[in-house]
């Protein structure tokens, strides 16, 4: 099965990289990607359209990996990448820069900004006087959450009108200036590598702490390590491409519900299909109306809602 989902997500770049208002046939792709062919075609393949399909490919993976992983340790089949507030430290920061007219890379610093200093503020109230519980950890990424929500609303009601759509469009994911995807794949790859090896405590741990603690497992610092871990996972993510909705909620349950709830395969499977998916949906966004792109998020949320729904239908106990 991962054989079989590495081959979809390398098809999905494929798809990526020659659809568009300029059909490429897949030849030319690989000629391009081999350094020979059409010189016109091999700077739209490489410069634009190879770029933003491995962000968007990077930013799924990012999201479902957190969202498998939030699920795992919150023990709750809602909990999402963004469920700490995450997505609203960096949409403060990124919305800030633009409102002051900063370039790029500013934004995308500002971005990772707010949402590492949204994590500091979760954990550090969440801890308090050391008393430490999911709970506690909830409700404080709920409260942060909303203040950053305000803070949003604020600055969109404050920002001149000529910045209001690049707003806009950031917080609901747009692929379009995603220029630098490879420290997103590398985040990625890492995460993997990181997680891989305590998948099996994750297997414990997904049956309750008091189990995980007789089988000898370190619930206390695997759980804070895997929580920061997704937090940098959905920091980067939203970085990335802005505030991608469903990816991580959805991804997770689909993976669970065919290959069932092992995390040494989910979590890398949730990974693909991630990936896959917020390709394919990026691709649609920019090639449903071109030669005019939808922000990706909207695509995700389409997909998203009636999926969630089925799968309630499912399990109405």
């Amino acid at each position: 099965m991962l054989a079989v989902l590495l081959s979809a997500a390398v098809g999905a770049i494929l798809l990526a990289v020659s659809a568009g208002s300029l059909v490429v046939p897949f030849l030319d792709v690989l000629r391009a990607l081999g350094g020979k062919g059409d010189v016109d075609a091999a700077a739209i393949i490489l410069e634009l359209r190879l770029p933003r399909a491995i962000a968007t490919f990077a930013c799924g993976g990012l999201l479902a990996t957190a969202g498998a992983l939030m699920q795992v340790l919150l023990r709750n089949p809602l909990a999402d990448p963004y469920i700490l507030g995450i997505s609203g430290g960096a949409a403060v920061g990124a919305l800030g820069a633009i409102t002051l007219g900063a370039a790029a890379f500013w934004v995308d610093a500002f971005a990772f900004a707010g949402a590492l200093t949204a994590m500091l503020v979760v954990f550090g109230l969440a801890h308090g006087d050391g008393s430490w519980t999911q709970t506690r950890l909830l409700l404080t990424g709920i409260i942060v959450a909303a203040g950053c929500g305000a803070a949003v609303s604020m600055m969109l009601a404050l920002a001149p009108d000529t910045r209001v759509m690049s707003m806009l469009f950031w917080m609901m994911g747009d692929a379009s200036v995603a220029a630098r995807p490879w420290p997103a794949v590398g985040v990625l790859v890492l995460a993997l590598l990181a997680v891989m090896p305590v998948a099996r405590d994750l297997n414990v741990l997904a049956r309750g702490e008091l189990s995980a603690r007789a089988l000898g497992v370190r619930v206390e610092r695997l759980r804070m390590g895997l929580y920061v871990l997704a937090s940098l996972l959905t920091a980067s993510a939203v970085t990335l491409i802005g505030s991608v909705g469903f990816v991580g909620l959805i991804v997770p349950h689909l993976v669970r519900l065919i290959l069932g709830n092992d995390q040494r395969v989910l979590i890398p499977a949730a990974a693909l299909v991630g990936g896959t998916l917020l390709t394919l949906a990026d691709t649609a966004a920019r090639t449903v109306l071109a030669p005019q792109q939808l922000p990706v998020g909207v695509l995700t949320a389409l997909i998203g809602v009636p999926v969630f729904l089925f799968l309630l239908s499912r399990r109405p106990r």
